[in-house]
């Protein structure tokens, strides 16, 4: 009996496990409901000699004139040489329905040639959106992740120093036009388009409404969109919270995603593999240059000459003849693993496999 038990355990180890259930708010977002982006020009200053070079970036000594003639000091008969300053690209994402008074992270990242924007205050900065309109502003002390040192002989560099981030650090100034009410309908737009995920939303929206409202509330329109149809006496908000923690099992494409600067391989799910064999080698050829000097014999009018040597080898490892089938992903990761190859051996052997057709998924090359 014990042995029957470890058997069977040993089989549903083996089993590939079923799709996780995921809410329905996840893996889809009520239609027009969409962050706006924000961008705007500032300054940073109290940065320790490590600011943009005002000769190489004229733009932000003219910025930096403007902002001190605005105070009422006046140096533009002057030639500025401070490196404590430095001209940044400001952005940040306006959330939807956000109201006047609420505060954002911003990015700030440096346009001239600063080394480091560690240590620096960003200005107050107007943020407009594409209608040129001003809807935030930002102003704070920067937050380094990255670090860059440089000496008279040696320099070291972490990260990114010339971008940083100002958490809570733009000021919501006017807010976007249109509210959650004014929506002319309710729709459901799914992240990752397809018929039978749009489906199965649709049906287990239609199997809560109808046992808790009595009528049906969704259905599909395409691939991508599910149409809602709020009962009358139930509110938005109260509706879109209700039918967004309902769970469901969206399918998944058949998709290989490879990444060949990394060697990165992502196999999906429902990813199959016709019975096909593989053998894949390396031919290695070597080439090893080694000149030899060549002398006269003395007391002759012979000249001392380089002879140049050349030596060649070419070699191939072994390769096996290998049978890969896949019916599930864990059986195609098995079959490929006991081939025993590199991340970029399995980037080669699963374009050759598609070429051949028996790769029955998309096949994404980044």
């Amino acid at each position: 009996m014990r042995r029957l038990i470890l058997a069977l355990l040993a089989g549903l180890a083996l089993w590939p496990a079923p799709a996780a259930a995921t809410r329905i708010k996840d893996i889809a977002s009520l239609q027009g409901v969409r962050d706006n982006q924000i961008v705007g020009y500032g300054l940073v200053t109290g940065l320790q000699s490590t600011g943009d070079t005002l000769r190489n970036s004229q733009f932000t000594e003219q910025s930096l004139q403007s902002m001190l003639d605005r105070l009422g000091i006046n140096v533009r008969d002057q030639r500025l040489r401070t490196r404590n300053v430095a001209a940044v690209m400001v952005t940040a994402n306006l959330p939807a329905y956000v109201e006047p008074g609420s505060r954002v992270d911003v990015a700030v990242n440096s346009m001239g040639d600063a080394t480091s924007l560690r240590g620096g205050t960003l200005l107050m900065t107007p943020l407009s959106g594409g209608d040129g309109q001003v809807y935030a502003v930002a102003q704070g002390a920067l937050v380094v992740s990255g670090f860059s040192v440089t000496g008279q002989a040696e320099s070291l560099v972490s990260g990114v120093a010339t971008a940083a981030r100002i958490p809570n650090g733009a000021l919501v100034e006017h807010a976007v036009a249109g509210t959650f009410s004014e929506l002319p309908g309710m729709a459901l737009e799914l992240k990752n388009p397809d018929f039978h995920t749009a489906v199965l939303i649709s049906d287990a929206i239609n199997a809560y409404t109808l046992q808790k409202y009595g009528r049906r509330a969704a259905s599909p329109r395409d691939y991508r969109t599910v149409v809602l149809s709020r009962p009358g006496h139930v509110g938005r908000t109260r509706f879109m919270a209700e039918i967004g923690e309902l769970q469901v099992q969206p399918d998944i494409p058949a998709k290989v995603v490879i990444d060949q600067r990394t060697g990165t391989v992502v196999i999906g799910r429902n990813v199959q593999v016709s019975t096909v064999a593989v053998s894949h080698g390396d031919l290695t050829v070597r080439i090893t240059e080694t000149p030899q000097v060549s002398q006269p014999a003395p007391f002759s009018d012979g000249q001392t000459t380089v002879v140049p040597r050349t030596d060649i080898e070419a070699g191939e490892r072994m390769a096996r003849l290998a049978i890969v089938s896949g019916p599930d992903l864990q059986t195609l990761i098995r079959g490929l693993n006991n081939v025993g190859m590199k991340p970029t051996d399995v980037i080669a052997i699963l374009q050759a496999v598609k070429t051949a057709g028996a790769l029955q998924a998309e096949l994404v090359i980044q």
